[in-house]
């Protein structure tokens, strides 16, 4: 597995992490398939995606104990994040939220933890005063933002007092590049990792047709590779991106284990690009 700094730390991340949206539940807690999803999340750490993401709004925290579950036991390093809900924004909301999760990952300390959308309610210099405590106070160790544009990155950072932002997390896949114009181009400018989610389109890839995918199926096809393989690679093309594909099931999880260990050609990265522009 390939590693890149996260933001401008000296910690490295896995390229190819295990997004956990939909295991355990969506927005309410579904345990009907807690086994599949703890089987995946395990296959896809034994094969070094040592980067889970979850967040407090999935299942209803029910996620996260899936997750505890996981992690129950291992004695390797495995690098966890987790995102607040807006609702929770306030000063106090943070600090309780934070501890609600941990509690639920079974965990003392969170490598990553992530606002998860802006807010337009509670001010950010409060919410960022309440990260940076949580960081002074071995919460977590890093602060992050999810789905934050260029001017609201810019004002999250401009309110912390000592800690960086190091990432943002945001959609972003050949169907989706709305990220390209401005984000990703800040987030390479000031040291940020891009976490990818979604790199797969919300499954539209897979399922995709027409001349864009035929060549996308061609390229795959020359160098024996998945669809959805030459998809991740491209969005991986970036040194500063990282991507959390689901962990859907085991079948999922190897496919996109196998992305990282190969690389598209500058020919190739740009046929893919023209097609989907």
């Amino acid at each position: 597995m390939q590693f890149r700094p996260l933001g401008r730390t000296h910690e490295l991340i896995p390229v190819v992490g295990l997004g956990t949206w939909g295991i355990g539940g969506e927005m309410g807690p579904d345990s009907s398939r807690d086994e599949a999803g703890i089987e995946a999340l395990r296959l896809g750490l034994d094969l070094e995606m040592k980067f889970i993401d979850t967040a407090e709004m999935y299942g209803a925290g029910h996620t996260e104990e899936v997750v505890a579950r996981v992690l129950e036991g291992r004695s390797d390093r495995v690098f966890v994040a987790s995102k607040v809900s807006p609702r929770h924004f306030a000063y106090d909301d943070v600090l309780a939220a934070a501890e609600r999760s941990l509690k639920r990952l079974g965990l003392k300390q969170m490598d990553l933890y992530q606002l998860h959308w802006p807010s337009s309610k509670i001010p950010i210099a409060e919410t960022m005063r309440a990260m940076e405590k949580l960081v002074k106070d071995g919460l977590t160790r890093h602060i992050g933002v999810s789905n934050f544009s260029v001017e609201q990155m810019r004002e999250a950072q401009q309110s912390l007092s000592h800690e960086k932002i190091v990432s943002n997390q945001v959609e972003y896949s050949l169907i989706d590049r709305s990220v390209e114009p401005r984000i990703l181009q800040y987030c390479q400018k000031e040291g940020l990792t891009l976490i990818a989610y979604s790199p797969l389109g919300q499954g539209k890839i897979p399922r995709g047709r027409g001349s864009s995918f035929r060549v996308l199926d061609e390229i795959a096809g020359k160098l024996g590779k998945s669809r959805n393989q030459v998809a991740l690679n491209w969005v991986l093309q970036h040194d500063s991106v990282v991507a959390i594909p689901k962990a859907a099931d085991t079948d999922h999880v190897k496919e996109n284990a196998e992305v990282n260990d190969w690389k598209l050609d500058s020919e190739e990265h740009q046929r893919i690009s023209n097609a989907f522009s």
